[in-house]
């Protein structure tokens, strides 16, 4: 079966009560929200922990708030875009956004620092993937994996794109200043995007599975859920402390820091590489055994940066194929709604999903760095981080409803293509 509605599938112009440009603008938004709001930061923290004399610790925690106030956020903004759409609140997010980057940059204090960041928190909630997920979720269904996949691809080119922007506008200008460019890039591009390229009719949510017709809450209590929140919020928490640490990982061995930004910068790009296999995989595998594979890959990945001491090559390859996992992490948190319990409250329960792992990931950094002198340095690290990846495999086994088509993910990349 060819008809405009799946052939349109990757692109967003097969279905004409879909926003035509919604997908590309998605695509542009996700690229400089993340790259200004989110990977800026580490670029500019140096000079910002330089000119002000606030304590690193201190400007890095106020970041990480932003983090775990999104993760809170972000079950409202769920629930918002199931009822109304994502147009008027991804637009408020993006404006939020920029006000809170110009407070960044303005900021005369700790105090009014941390606040600009706990705005920004907010707008993270509303412009970020969750929203973006849940927006071409219910216009896509059910083809929406490859739209998914395309947003991702996207959005793991804003490190690319952003980091050395960044770096080059910090070479000339202040902090400061820099901060306020970016927030101008920021407007012009998010702002007009979010507000005239999601003008399209938000479709009706479909009939609740009958094993899911007790609302988000009832799922949300769930024992599948519960079990499936819990895998991957230990698989969050290895995963950013792996990315935080693999630097210092590679330093302690005796690499220099460029090789050991070569290996993480690399590492980025497997992320890009992974997600266009993601498809490939659903095509071949079951819900629960997607699961339970990725996130115990990731700890194979994991422990081989522990037990291999080099050469350089090799630790870059490894990381590349952490990377790799990594990219299709973030494909498989944001199909496994759909996958257990359909797409009628998929904007509220991926907000209650997404939640603990976010709060996970803000706070990974912080104790990897805390355990590492303890534990007697980065290689058993990543061993003990390797061990809470197969915890959470094993808890993954758990994660499928008994009511869960067997692979539906497959089946409805399998409808696109006939």
């Amino acid at each position: 079966m060819t008809d405009l509605h799946t052939s349109g599938a990757a692109t967003g112009t097969g279905d004409r009560s879909r926003p035509r440009f919604a997908l590309p603008a998605l695509c542009a938004t996700q690229i400089t929200s993340w790259g200004i709001v989110y990977y800026a930061f580490p670029v500019l923290n140096p000079q910002i922990t330089t000119a002000t004399r606030w304590p690193a610790g201190v400007t890095t925690a106020a970041f990480s708030a932003a983090l775990l106030v999104s993760a809170l956020t972000g079950i409202r903004v769920g629930r918002i875009i199931d009822r109304h759409g994502p147009r008027t609140v991804m637009t408020a997010g993006s404006v939020l956004g920029v006000l809170s980057i110009l407070m960044v940059a303005a900021a005369p204090n700790l105090p009014v620092f941390a606040a600009g960041w706990m705005l920004a928190g907010g707008a993270m909630a509303a412009t970020f993937y969750q929203p973006a997920f849940a927006a071409l979720t219910r216009w896509f269904a059910p083809n929406h994996v490859r739209a998914l996949t395309i947003v991702t691809l996207a959005g793991g080119l804003a490190s690319t794109v952003f980091a050395p922007a960044t770096a080059a506008l910090a070479d000339h200008l202040s902090w400061r200043a820099t901060y306020a460019v970016l927030a101008l890039v920021l407007a012009l591009v998010t702002i007009p995007a979010h507000a005239l390229a999601l003008k399209g009719p938000w479709p009706v949510a479909p009939p609740a599975p009958a094993h899911a017709e007790g609302g988000a809450r009832a799922v949300g209590r769930s024992r599948p859920f519960l079990m499936l929140a819990c895998a991957l919020t230990l698989s969050a928490f290895s995963v950013y402390a792996v990315v935080v640490a693999l630097v210092p990982l590679l330093l302690e061995r005796g690499f220099t820091t460029a090789e050991a930004a070569w290996a993480l910068g690399l590492g980025g790009a497997g992320q890009t590489l992974g997600r266009t296999l993601y498809a490939t995989l659903a095509r071949r595998t079951g819900v629960t055994g997607r699961t339970t594979t990725l996130l115990g890959l990731g700890g194979i990945t994991t422990a081989a940066l522990a037990l291999v001491p080099g050469p350089c090559v090799l630790l870059v390859a490894l990381s590349v194929a952490a990377g790799m996992v990594r990219g299709n992490l973030t494909l498989l948190q944001a199909t496994a709604i759909t996958d257990r319990w359909g797409t009628t409250h998929y904007g509220h329960v991926s907000g209650l999903l997404a939640a603990p792992a976010t709060a996970a990931s803000a706070l990974a950094p912080f104790a990897g760095a805390v355990l590492a002198p303890p534990l007697g340095g980065y290689p058993h690290l990543f061993t003990l981080l390797a061990l809470v990846s197969a915890l959470a495999a094993l808890v993954a086994v758990a994660t499928t409803s008994p009511h869960t088509a067997p692979n539906e993910t497959a089946t409805n990349l399998h409808a696109t293509a006939e």
